[in-house]
């Protein structure tokens, strides 16, 4: 094993890999800076072949010279890259070399390659409304680099933690893309977010010795999002609608609030997601398209009046999609005309009736903490928390509860005769 100050290349035996016949594969280890990359060379031997000291084959075994021939060309090859990445100017790690090695290294050099690369390979995973996010970002750090360093791109290595946190200062001082949603503290954090997500693509490929964002920590405001309370729900439900759209939108924001569907799983819910539950009655048994997750969910008598109403909708044009649904913006557009006619003074999108199901509907009505979770589909108690919130109406009910246990038992108390209550004690 040759080994510089900071850089080293060896051959080691996967034991843990052993395959039936005693053959152990072989594997080149690339160490630089006490960090390492393994790669598999495609070779194996026996270990009583295997030579610990020049991590070699043993030369008086048959077969060890083309083995160990190859091994050479390996390390020259992995030397190499490292003489190519050197010469390049590139920043030099573990992986890095062994992405050279393997074909797989990308050339990034600016922001603009990652956001490319980001395109390309990342956006096709994703939904509609996060890719929309990750456009927004994009223009954002255009714009700062403009602002800040009269460029339209920057190189990588410019990107430290400096520039991330001078970006979340621009952020919170420039002028919004749209002038009617202005940047608070939690939109700027969205942006830093996705920001990140950008930059360790590039610390994937080696592009930075050390990640930018490691001292940078993401700090989110708690918030409470609107939901209805019963009174404000059964405006919705009484107030007069003649136009078209707005019924179709009430419709499809009532059914929301009985099932804690979010707009994607409504839009999606088809014929075949209602089955028999174990109860015998209709079920919505559907997985979660954020996070893959099953979700089953009883029908209440609501939502079955929604569904009742589209009962001739479902066909094999609209894929036997059960629901006529609109788009998420004009959805959200209808819900404040409604509100407004309804006299319900509360900022009404599409989401709250997602909060209203798990505070209002159910949470309010002593349905458990857990069963709420499982039916919002949500794989951890602590996401659950912003969606089903204690509230006073919460709080006087269950005080009332214990009032009543109290006053149970002084009214016991009282009725025992003074003789016997001296025989009373604490346990």
């Amino acid at each position: 094993m040759k080994t510089t100050k900071s850089f080293s290349i060896g051959f080691w035996l996967k034991k843990t890999a052993i395959k039936s016949d005693g053959q152990i594969p072989i594997y080149a280890r690339i160490r630089v800076d006490g960090k390492s990359a393994d790669i598999s060379v495609k070779r194996t031997t026996l270990e009583t072949h295997w030579c610990s000291e020049s991590s070699r084959l043993n030369p008086r075994v048959k077969g060890a010279q083309s083995i160990n021939l190859y091994l050479d060309d390996v390390y020259a090859d992995l030397m190499d890259c490292h003489r190519q990445l050197y010469s390049e100017g590139r920043p030099i790690t573990s992986q890095k070399i062994k992405l050279r090695y393997l074909g797989k290294d990308k050339t990034f050099d600016k922001l603009s390659d990652i956001i490319t690369y980001h395109k390309e390979v990342e956006a096709p995973k994703l939904s509609k409304g996060t890719l929309k996010n990750y456009g927004a970002t994009e223009k954002y750090l255009k714009r700062f680099i403009q602002h800040q360093y009269i460029t339209s791109d920057i190189q990588l290595h410019f990107i430290d933690y400096l520039f991330i946190v001078d970006f979340e200062n621009y952020l919170r001082t420039c002028k919004p893309l749209r002038s009617s949603q202005p940047l608070n503290n939690n939109g700027v954090m969205k942006h830093m977010e996705r920001f990140q997500k950008l930059i360790n693509i590039a610390v994937k490929f080696g592009c930075f010795t050390t990640n930018p964002f490691n001292l940078y920590s993401l700090r989110y405001d708690d918030y409470d999002s609107a939901f209805l309370e019963l009174k404000e729900l059964n405006k919705l439900r009484s107030v007069k609608l003649k136009e078209p759209g707005l019924l179709l939108v009430r419709d499809l924001f009532l059914f929301s609030c009985y099932t804690g569907l979010t707009y994607t799983e409504v839009e999606l819910l088809k014929k075949d997601d209602i089955v028999e539950g174990v109860d015998g009655d209709l079920w919505i048994d559907i997985k979660r398209k954020k996070t893959k997750t099953t979700v089953k969910v009883p029908l209440l008598r609501q939502a079955k009046e929604v569904l009742k109403r589209y009962a001739n909708y479902p066909n094999h044009i609209n894929q036997n999609r059960l629901l006529p649904v609109i788009s998420n913006q004009k959805v959200n557009k209808h819900l404040k005309t409604i509100a407004k006619l309804a006299g319900v003074n509360k900022h009404l999108t599409f989401h709250v009736a997602r909060h209203t199901f798990a505070t209002t509907i159910t949470l309010l009505n002593d349905v458990p903490f857990e069963t709420v979770s499982k039916l919002l589909g949500h794989t951890k108690l602590s996401t659950t928390q912003r969606y089903a919130r204690v509230v006073e109406k919460k709080i006087s009910k269950d005080m009332g509860k214990l009032k009543d246990v109290l006053c149970k038992e002084e009214t016991k108390i009282a009725s025992i005769p003074k003789g016997q209550k001296a025989h009373l004690r604490i346990v």
